[in-house]
């Protein structure tokens, strides 16, 4: 849609500059184009010439203008304002914007990427707190950024089973028993008791110290231990995930890359680069001259491996099955980070895209007022959802108990999910339910409620009309583009039309923020139009050309609800 506006606007400058004899050098919007206020794609390479070619911006721009093709398909109009050439849609491209966006799967993009983006992999020692939240919903909207994208994604969890935390569980479960509540809740009570009684008992570090041997050495019996008190907690992990709508594709262990020899062999090649030092019997590696002062451990003095090694030989077969490859971490990881992409460099390893998040808090005078106590992540969200419960039966109080229940669950992730997510991820946020599930607001559940709108008026619209009035709406989209001239009526197929784009910048550049203030202006947007175009009560090929719009506009809330991993609810 925008996409195909913007590739022709791109054909038309490229020939004008040719024309001029004027040069750009390549590079990431080296033509200066951005959405404006005062044009659908406004121009300004004339700054970027004026040092080059000694002439004044505005000059610049006008010989570009007059050196503008004139065969023209989506661009309507080209208009000169100073140094900025601004270009218009017409009303071809709304009518091809309306056939898209009427069509069922209409938003698939054009890269083709294999990417394996990891996120979320806490500790299977017990459940997820309210700092992981960011790093999960950050990751997945990733994950259904880059599919929705065209790319082909591999959501992965990195399992760390070679820690002395989980050294710790293994040793817990042999003196303690798991209380039988939700299986990662379990396995934290039984870790906080085994690092208790080691305060009386300090033997019980020396049994952890055995049990990290022992599995980095593939002893069977603590190999099976350690894999079922994994694959526990992890279970319990996943339980809360799914609360969120979030899932993993692939789970890979950190043993995997003991097991496979593929640490030994990093561990022998940094050795070649004359970086390495053998200190207290420990190998470790020197990146003073790249401005680190402490130096990496890769390898301790007992034999066994540490958690960075390990990371290099998991990033490095990363990068040997996927075009890209994204780590979310938190603003802690950026120092171990730095270094993990400092080595890899040395091993000729492509780095990771990194995306660092600062980290959410709760308001004083809320949940977090428990000092010295863990806030779940399962907390949080039961929390969020009986405020939910409570706002929807307010606005739904003769629905039913079970409908009652399910939208509240919907609304209440939704609004998780989008506050976590529409702040840039490298500021802080603090997450207030009262502002998240505000109906009346930007927040996820005034998204929602767009898009239940919108299908409330098509249900409606299927009650009242004839069949002879739906018929042509899926293939009359010229024509209804034609009919549709008020401003609030084109300001929103321009803004569906806008969807293409910025999934492919949000993709590119990492950053799902983009989408979620996507999705908040989108549903302003049509509320605008249902709020000064009457849809049902218009004549009758007006009132056609309306439903089309707001078909169109009910399967782009949609996608987009989709594409943030928030359900679109149909009626709340």
């Amino acid at each position: 849609m925008f996409l195909d506006f913007l590739s022709e606007v791109e054909g038309l400058l490229g020939k004008a500059l040719d024309r001029c004899g004027f040069a750009v050098e390549n590079g990431v919007n080296s033509l200066g184009l951005d959405v404006s206020p005062h044009a659908d794609l406004a121009c300004s390479v004339a700054f970027r010439l004026a040092p080059v070619l000694k002439k004044s911006p505005a000059a610049i721009a006008m010989e570009i203008h007059q050196a503008l093709p004139h065969d023209l398909h989506y661009v309507e109009r080209v208009e000169l304002s100073g140094p900025y050439i601004n270009f218009f849609a017409g009303k071809r491209f709304l009518g091809r914007v309306l056939e898209q966006a009427l069509a069922d799967n209409a938003w698939r993009g054009r890269m083709r990427d294999k990417v394996i983006v990891e996120h979320t992999s806490a500790n299977p020692d017990g459940p997820l707190h309210v700092g992981h939240i960011r790093n999960s919903v950050i990751g997945d909207t990733l994950v259904r950024i880059l599919r929705r994208a065209g790319c082909t994604v591999d959501a992965q969890y990195y399992v760390n089973d070679m820690g002395r935390q989980e050294a710790m569980v293994v040793v817990g479960l042999d003196h303690f028993q798991l209380d039988g509540s939700k299986p990662d809740h379990a396995i934290a009570r039984v870790y906080i008791a085994a690092n208790r009684l080691m305060e009386t008992s300090p033997e019980i570090r020396d049994e952890a110290d055995s049990v990290i041997q022992r599995y980095e050495a593939g002893d069977g019996e603590i190999v099976a231990k350690i894999h079922s008190a994994v694959k526990y907690a992890i279970s319990g992990i996943e339980q809360t995930l799914s609360r969120m709508n979030i899932c993993h594709d692939s789970y890979h262990w950190e043993s995997e890359f003991v097991r496979s020899g593929d640490v030994d062999e990093i561990v022998s090649l940094l050795e070649k680069t004359g970086l390495m030092e053998l200190e207290d019997g420990a190998f470790q590696l020197d990146l003073t001259e790249f401005g680190f002062e402490k130096k990496m451990v890769l390898k301790r003095a007992n034999g066994t491996s540490l958690y960075i090694t390990r990371d290099l030989a998991y990033h490095r077969w990363k990068s040997q099955n996927s075009d890209r490859s994204v780590d979310i971490l938190g603003a802690d990881h950026k120092l171990v980070s730095a270094q993990l992409r400092t080595a890899l460099r040395l091993l000729g390893v492509r780095e990771p895209e990194v995306v660092i998040f600062e980290f959410v808090s709760l308001p004083t005078g809320s949940m977090s007022t428990r000092k010295g106590k863990f806030i779940s992540a399962d907390e949080l969200l039961d929390e969020v959802e009986k405020q939910a419960y409570e706002e929807v039966r307010l606005r739904r109080p003769d629905e039913s108990e079970a409908f009652l229940k399910e939208v509240a669950a919907h609304v209440a992730a939704g609004a998780v999910r989008y506050d976590v997510v529409r702040v840039s991820a490298d500021k802080a946020t603090t997450f207030d339910w009262k502002q998240a599930l505000d109906f009346e607001k930007l927040s996820a559940p005034f998204i929602q409620y767009s898009h239940a709108r919108a299908c409330s008026i098509l249900r409606k619209a299927e009650g009242m009309l004839q069949p002879q009035d739906l018929q042509p709406i899926s293939s009359s989209a010229t024509r209804h583009a034609e009919l549709l001239t008020g401003d609030y009526e084109i300001a929103l197929i321009k803004k569906i039309a806008e969807f293409d784009l910025v999934i492919d910048r949000a993709a590119r550049e990492l950053k799902p923020h983009h989408l979620a203030t996507y999705a908040r202006e989108l549903a302003e947007s049509f509320n605008l139009f249902y709020r000064y175009s009457p849809v049902l009560d218009a004549e009758p090929d007006l009132r056609r050309a309306r439903i089309a719009l707001a078909v169109a506009a009910r399967n782009a809330l949609r996608t987009t609800l989709e594409t943030l991993g928030i359900v679109a609810l149909e009626t709340m």
